[in-house]
């Protein structure tokens, strides 16, 4: 199972279930948590509790079995939750926590602002691992004390190793891992450099990812263990999230000294949020736009909020008259706003909004540019070739 925490950038998967908030943060799971809790409720029901309690009803072993894989997907959102918490604490906004086949990943809206910070979110996660494995034997001990079910203490048991291992695992040193976020924070600390740390994390990570599928395949081949496969899926996983993380701290360095203002859309076409969307959508057809994104803003000029010209087409022709911009707009959060003068670089790994917005800029609380997914591309491509 992997836990990461995403300083910036999106999460490796999208919610399709939202659960709700904890501590204010949006919750939710992939489908593929689905595959996991299948997986988890079967070894147990089937394998485990029958090796530990051969004399049970097959549907004790069902129910106890289904009730284990509940608490381990809370024990993979009390990691997560515990980076988040941690993070936010030290000054990172979190967007959202995501379970999913794999683990779990608490998606952080920013980069932590020192090694000292990015050291404690990293840890915060293992930690909270090591604690629920802790209350978990705690549980199993009390349970067979007190003459409970044995399949329940056997369950808890089970479930702590399972925390335990995977502390143990994610603090193995490599990117994504919490442990390649250890390893960032003493290498920051060591070189003074962040985006150098990142990239060496981020190597670390592909050559632990390599070891794991040699290690799977090697588990497959010689002793036919479908574990193998698992190993192999994990070693994927980490090559890929690590080469991505490579690239965008390359791509942050390939900016640096890069302001706001130098790569951003300025003077944008406005969008009045008075204006029905079908009368916007003729206007701007006149002019033959080339903005796919408008800052919609309010009587005084102010900005309320960002419509895309893809999100208008999907509004119906029967209601694009009835609907006013203001209506339809997307709020865009205060996290979103830049200054000309910001450094251009952390843009990079910000979610943009709508997939198409990375900031707002404001000048003296009035609009005066967009920085687009587009507008970040082309100042990463000139800027490479220059210092090619």
């Amino acid at each position: 199972m992997v836990e990461v925490a995403a300083a910036g950038g999106e999460a490796p998967v999208k919610q399709t279930v939202r659960l709700g908030r904890v501590a204010g943060i949006p919750v939710g799971a992939h489908w593929s948590v689905a595959v996991i809790l299948a997986i988890i409720t079967e070894l147990l029901a089937v394998t485990v509790l029958p090796g530990a309690f051969g004399h049970e009803r097959p549907a004790e072993y069902w129910a106890v079995a289904g009730a284990a894989a509940v608490l381990f997907l809370a024990s993979l959102l009390a990691h997560e939750l515990a980076h988040a918490l941690v993070a936010r604490r030290n000054g990172v906004g979190v967007r959202s926590i995501t379970l999913w086949m794999l683990g779990g990943v608490a998606e952080l809206d920013g980069d932590p602002p020192s090694a000292g910070a990015d050291l404690r979110i990293a840890l915060a996660g293992p930690a909270a691992s090591l604690v629920a494995g802790g209350v978990l034997f705690g549980a199993g001990v009390a349970i067979a004390a007190a003459g409970g079910p044995g399949v329940a203490a056997a369950a808890a048991t089970w479930l702590a190793l399972m925390n335990g291992i995977l502390a143990v695992f994610n603090l193995l040193p490599g990117a994504p891992l919490d442990g390649g976020r250890v390893l960032r924070a003493a290498l920051w600390r060591h070189w003074g450099d962040r985006e150098r740390a990142e990239r060496g994390a981020a190597r670390a990570g592909r050559v632990l990812g390599a070891s794991l599928i040699g290690l799977g395949t090697a588990e497959l081949l010689a002793l036919r263990s479908l574990g193998g496969l698992w190993l192999m899926l994990l070693g994927w996983f980490l090559i890929s999230a690590a080469a991505a993380e490579e690239q965008a701290a390359a791509a942050k360095t390939a900016l640096a000294g890069v302001l706001v203002a130098d790569v951003m859309t300025a003077h944008p076409e406005f969008a009045p949020g008075w204006q029905t969307v079908g009368q916007f959508i003729i206007d701007r057809a006149a002019v033959r736009s080339r903005q796919d994104a408008f800052p919609v803003t309010g009587p005084a000029g102010e900005l309320t909020g960002l419509v895309l010209a893809r999100q208008l087409a999907r509004i119906p022709a029967g209601d694009r008259d009835r609907l006013r911009l203001d209506q339809v707009a997307l709020a865009v959060p205060a996290s979103y706003h830049a200054a000309p003068g910001d450094p251009a670089g952390p843009l990079l790994t910000r979610h943009p909004l709508g997939g198409e917005v990375a900031a707002v800029v404001l000048d003296g609380g009035r609009v005066t540019g967009l920085v687009t997914v587009g507008d970040l591309r082309r100042a990463l491509r000139w800027r490479t070739l220059a210092s090619a």
